[in-house]
């Protein structure tokens, strides 16, 4: 009896051991996955495990699970040379961008899609919100002054507010999966789309119009091209100030 409590107790002890550390390895893998994203971890980086474990404060063997989950998602990459490799942070190239913003466009679709399906007084209190943050956009491109909340910031709760209303416990899955990376883009060139502000502006009234008419086909068509045009805008910047970290 007391040895099967014993077996009992030490696999109850395996099991937490197991469980704690894939919450860590997730942990480090979403903070290194913050600084990948936010810049702090610049393209092309050669990343170094000792110098990542000081920041975050982790052993090595968490942080190395991490960097596997972050190269499975495209995040890192492996650089081979003949007497070893190292691990890089994923450079930003032209035709990475373009297959992101295709895919990330589609999922924004299909959700919108399914928002504009759904009866007009539930859909009231999302339109009001839409419109809200596009005002707000609006209000930016005519001052040229942000009071509050970034541009960038701005678009991603529009976006946001899509996905949350329509998408499906899959789709959102697949969708927090691969959005992160298209922000890497976002984020290091929209500084640079103020003179464009109301081209996007019309766009996301294209998509607000379309949900609030019920039209389904209207709503995922506008979505698609509001990703389309911003990878379009994307590519151009790209073209004149080049591609980061594929030196």
């Amino acid at each position: 009896m007391i040895r099967k409590a014993a077996r009992e107790h030490t696999k109850t002890g395996r099991k937490r051991s197991i469980a704690a550390h894939g919450t860590t390895v997730h942990t480090a893998f979403q903070r290194v996955r913050e600084m990948i994203v936010h810049g702090r971890l610049s393209p092309g980086t050669w990343i170094v495990e000792a110098e990542l474990t000081e920041k975050l404060g982790m052993s090595r063997t968490p942080v190395r699970g991490a960097l596997q989950m972050l190269q499975r998602e495209g995040y890192v990459i492996e650089q081979k040379a003949r007497s070893k490799s190292r691990m890089i942070v994923s450079p930003l190239t032209k035709e990475d961008a373009a297959e992101l913003y295709s895919i990330v466009g589609h999922l924004d679709g299909l959700a919108g899609r399914q928002v504009a399906a759904l009866p007009l007084e539930e859909k009231k209190p999302l339109l009001a919100k839409m419109k809200a943050i596009n005002a707000e956009l609006e209000d930016i491109a005519k001052t040229r002054e942000l009071r509050g909340r970034s541009i960038f910031d701005l678009d991603a709760e529009l976006h946001r507010l899509v996905v949350e209303a329509g998408a499906g416990d899959r789709l959102k899955q697949m969708h927090n999966s691969i959005k992160p990376q298209t922000e890497r883009y976002w984020r290091l060139y929209a500084s640079n789309i103020s003179d464009r502000m109301d081209v996007i502006i019309e766009e996301h009234r294209e998509i607000i119009e379309a949900i609030a008419v019920g039209d389904a086909d209207a709503a995922e068509r506008a979505l698609i091209q509001n990703w389309v045009r911003g990878c379009d805008r994307l590519l151009s910047l790209m073209e004149a100030n080049g591609e980061r970290g594929t030196w």
